[in-house]
């Protein structure tokens, strides 16, 4: 027989070899090509009939027959393909099918024996050129290269899927999980599997490919030359059950499905999702490369058969092939069929000669589309074999009447695919020569349920897995002209009407009235009218001033009244960074422009309220301790209680004190800090760069401005009073600066002989005497109560002249102790000021007031608690910080003044006067120092 030339046609996926097979057929005058699905084999059909119309092109499968009278061109899966027409031309898709274990056996025998009177084409995996080329002696071999890049991309979640992706799962079960679980996140799907009627899978190919849906859900059955736009392959599951049992998928069956990335010279990627775990490096690298093993032995089974008796035609079947190339296949759903209806003794009798056999044969080869039972399919096949041997064939009435239970489109998926997998049945048996009266009312027939089934299935399949109002919705997103998305000045987003949500910032906050398939599209929808929108408001925010900014005291960035973004801690506690917040979908620009701009704000921010901190960070002319001291004040804000840094204080000499000092930092007898960042701007960033720096989940929030004491509150933390720029004192919190004003008072108070507490300090802390009392007990004082005749006191003009006196030796006491090591420490006295208290004599003279009328004060010694929280700071060297009247060997006791320079508390003949101590010699004096002031006031004098 003549059999022209042979070539086998080999490469991976997307190389366009069924395309070329077209060509070439279309270029003979007949031609035959066989193909591994009927869904395949339905489109390449479509595709010639377009170029040579419906009358010379034929399509034959098992379920469906179209002959025309003038046939030129055979269409036909590889099973039912014509091979002894004597065409011009034949080829044979996925040759490599050859190495299926069920299969297998009827794609090597079309190796072996079918042929094309001009030209053969074997298309298929480079796999199979070791095979051919010791089967096929003649034939020669073209490799095709793939048009595009394939590369793995790992694991992904369905959520984060992107459009235009396939999953690819291997049961029912797992394809229908995966589709519902993309119709909720996704909001839908097609479906394409294997065992669909072309109609319905048509339908599903349909809708992917014009964007009514971006997903695609399917088994291995795309694998097989269905050419979809499809961007990435994801394999929910990489093994499957190939009829007896569970096997992982070769690595070129996960190549020719992952193949299916990437349509002509658009790059594909492939991955796995779900539970599938990543693929191993060595197939990764197989699949990028188009690298397989080749394949050792093809399946076979005789086509040789012979009819003479039941017993040699299964002998035939069961025969073993030569040669190393070919191995005998397993056990075909046919064979074993044939072998059980050969049991049966009913129809054993009836088999009395060849043609009976043959007939036998051809029964049994019905497939088992309904999948029930091999015992339930052998009872229908007996049947069958009964109507035909009687030479009468199907009856009508019996045929109609199994029809007419299937013909219901009612009922859910499951429901309408079996009756689908029935109606396979009937339409198979009604495309077999001579089995049925009247064959083309049959075929109408039973394509007519077939069709409505189908058309009944996809709307099922549409139903459950699209929701329809999406459908219509992805479909308009694709046609920008007619969307009707829009966003007014108070945010508020409508799409096609309908309210879809508020833009919040630059997060588009979903409308929650509405279904969640519904909610989801209407964003899809919403955020197609939001891109413009995102780059707009953009750029307004990026040009706005920082006045319409702010940040809250949990860390949140404001515009206005809406939340754009929070800080983050950073590398430095005083250079927080920050996080926008940005949707996805407004893109990289947008979030890069926030994020830049928030930035800014902030930097800014810190740089102007802690502007004193950072400009004593950057002085190079602190050196030395001086320097180490600024970068513990840095650390902590502006704010260090004393005793924490009571031996880096001793240290320190005047000199560097001095520098410091010029930076605005206060050596108090409690705090060191800086007076100008406890206003409550600052006081508020400080908080929150702390509680970002500390790492805390809520952040404490900064006292109402203008308060001097605050509650002391039991449980709260410590760090976060002098955050605040408080110190937590008996009931009460008092400011440190507050603080340190009535320390100035008290240091001038005979605190071991015991005073009373004045109006002044009453006054600094605006409470009442039994609240100051309270605030005193949390300094380490010792209140006592008493009860005595109300008292008036007279107006003293003069004491005031020595007020500017005392304010200007204020921090005098609290740094004369560490500056001479002890002694006294009573600030020096202006002679004008003296001289001003005893011309006041005595300030308070009694007046008349009724006997009974009394009046409670209260008589304060320093006695402080040992280990209490909240006790005076210790000086260096382990001096305590109580005021010096109630130390042993401190200066003599008695004489002290008020804020006003008079002369208070005490009896006459404890009053002495005292000098202060002269500066040393060896010491250098601060210029800026008050103390230098008062010295030279004093060597005038």
């Amino acid at each position: 027989m003549q059999t022209g030339r042979i070539t086998a046609v080999l490469g991976p996926t997307n190389t366009g070899k069924t395309h070329y097979a077209i060509e070439r057929m279309l270029a003979h005058r007949t031609g035959v090509i066989g193909l591994p699905l009927r869904l395949l084999a339905r489109e390449v059909y479509d595709r010639i009939v377009a170029q040579r119309g419906p009358s010379v092109v034929a399509l034959v499968t098992g379920e469906e027959r179209i002959v025309p009278d003038r046939t030129q061109y055979w269409v036909a899966t590889t099973e039912a393909m014509p091979t002894g027409i004597g065409a011009d031309f034949l080829a044979i898709d996925e040759i490599q099918l050859c190495g299926d274990p069920e299969r297998g056996h009827v794609f090597t025998d079309r190796l072996l024996n079918a042929r094309g009177l001009h030209e053969t084409l074997f298309l298929g995996s480079e796999t199979m050129r070791g095979a051919i080329a010791a089967l096929v002696p003649k034939a020669q071999f073209a490799k095709r290269e793939r048009f595009s890049e394939l590369t793995y991309s790992g694991s992904k979640k369905i959520s984060r899927m992107k459009p235009r992706s396939a999953i690819v799962g291997f049961s029912v079960e797992n394809t229908y999980a995966m589709a519902e679980l993309i119709r909720r996140q996704k909001g839908g799907c097609a479906v394409v599997m294997g065992a669909l009627s072309p109609r319905t899978r048509n339908a599903q190919v349909e809708m992917y490919q014009n964007g009514d849906v971006d997903y695609l859900v399917a088994t291995d059955a795309i694998g097989m030359g269905l050419n979809l736009d499809i961007d990435h392959v994801a394999f929910s599951a990489t093994a499957k059950f190939d009829g007896r049992r569970m096997r992982p998928l070769f690595p070129y069956e996960l190549a020719q499905i992952a193949g299916r990335a990437g349509r002509h010279t658009t790059d594909g990627t492939f991955g796995v999702t779900g539970e599938a775990r990543p693929l191993p490096p060595e197939i990764v690298e197989a699949i990028e490369n188009h690298r397989f093993a080749p394949l050792q032995r093809l399946q076979w089974r005789n086509s040789r058969l012979e009819f003479g008796t039941l017993d040699r035609l299964i002998g035939s079947l069961e025969a073993r092939p030569e040669g190393e190339w070919l191995t005998k296949g397993r056990e075909a759903d046919d064979l074993r069929a044939l072998k059980q209806l050969g049991e049966d003794p009913e129809t054993r009798d009836r088999i009395t000669s060849p043609k009976d056999v043959q007939l036998l044969w051809d029964v049994c080869r019905i497939p088992d589309f309904r999948s029930i039972s091999e015992a339930e399919h052998a009872t229908l096949l007996t049947r069958i074999f009964g109507f035909l041997h009687s030479g009468r064939g199907v009856p009508s009435d019996w045929l109609a009447r199994q029809i007419e239970r299937i013909d219901r489109t009612g009922g859910d998926i499951d429901t309408l695919s079996r009756r689908l997998a029935f109606i396979r049945t009937w339409t198979y048996v009604a495309q077999r020569k001579g089995w049925v009266d009247d064959e083309s009312h049959w075929r109408e027939a039973t394509r007519a349920v077939e069709d409505r089934l189908s058309d009944a299935l996809h709307g099922a399949l549409t139903q459950r897995f699209v929701d329809r109002r999406t459908s219509v919705l992805l479909r308009r997103l694709k046609q920008k002209e007619t969307l009707v998305a829009e966003v007014n000045d108070k945010g508020e987003v409508t799409v096609e009407g309908e309210f879809a949500g508020r833009l919040e910032g630059f997060r588009f906050r979903q409308d929650e009235t509405g279904s969640p398939d519904e909610a989801k599209m209407l964003a899809r929808a919403a955020y197609e009218a939001l891109a413009p929108e995102f780059n707009l408001r953009a750029d307004r925010f990026y040009n706005a001033p920082d006045t319409e900014m702010d940040f809250t005291e949990q860390g949140g960035l404001m515009w206005g009244t809406t939340a754009v973004g929070k800080l983050v801690k950073g590398g430095d506690v005083m250079r927080p960074t920050v996080q926008a917040f940005v949707d996805d979908e407004a893109g990289s620009d947008v979030a890069e422009k926030v994020t830049r701009r928030l930035q800014h704000f902030i930097d800014r921010k810190v740089a102007a309220l802690f502007e004193p901190l950072l400009a004593m960070s950057r002085d190079e002319a602190l050196t030395g301790l001086a320097r180490g001291f600024a970068f513990r004040l840095v650390e902590a804000l502006g704010i260090l209680p004393r005793d924490q840094v009571a031996s880096e204080v001793k240290e320190l000499d005047q000199e560097a004190r001095g520098a410091l000092r010029k930076h605005g930092v206060r050596f108090g007898q409690y705090t060191i800090f800086m007076p100008v960042l406890l206003k409550p701007a600052p006081t508020r960033l400080r908080l929150v760069l702390a509680s970002l720096w500390d790492g805390r989940d809520e952040f404490p929030e900064s006292p109402p401005p203008g308060l001097v004491t605050i509650p002391n509150i039991e449980g709260f933390e410590p760090e976060a009073y002098r955050l605040s720029g408080y110190r937590p004192a008996g009931a009460r919190a008092i400011r440190i600066d507050m603080l340190e004003r009535l320390a100035d008072l008290l240091r001038a108070q005979d605190s071991r002989g015991g005073f009373e507490g004045n109006p002044d300090m009453l006054s600094i802390t605006g409470m009442t005497l039994e609240q100051f009392a309270d605030l005193m007990g949390g300094l380490g004082y010792k209140a006592e109560k008493g009860e005595r005749a109300k008292v008036k006191p007279a107006a003293l003009e003069k004491a005031e002249e020595a007020a500017s006196a005392e304010a200007l030796g204020n921090e005098l006491a609290v740094e004369a102790e560490a500056e001479t090591g002890g002694g006294d420490t009573t600030p020096e006295t202006h002679p004008e000021a003296e001289a001003a208290a005893e011309a006041g004599g005595d300030m308070i003279a009694p007046a008349d007031v009724p006997g009974d009328e009394l009046e409670v004060f209260y008589t304060f010694t320093w006695a402080p608690r040992p280990r209490a929280n909240n006790r005076p700071p210790r000086r260096e060297g382990g001096k305590s910080d109580a005021p010096r009247g109630d130390r042993k060997g401190g200066r003599p006791q008695g004489k002290s003044f008020d804020k006003k320079g008079g002369k208070k508390g005490g009896k006459p003949d404890q009053a002495r006067n005292f000098e202060a101590r002269p500066p040393k010699k060896d010491k250098p004096i601060d210029p800026d120092n008050p103390f230098a002031v008062l010295a030279a006031l004093k060597d005038k004098k």
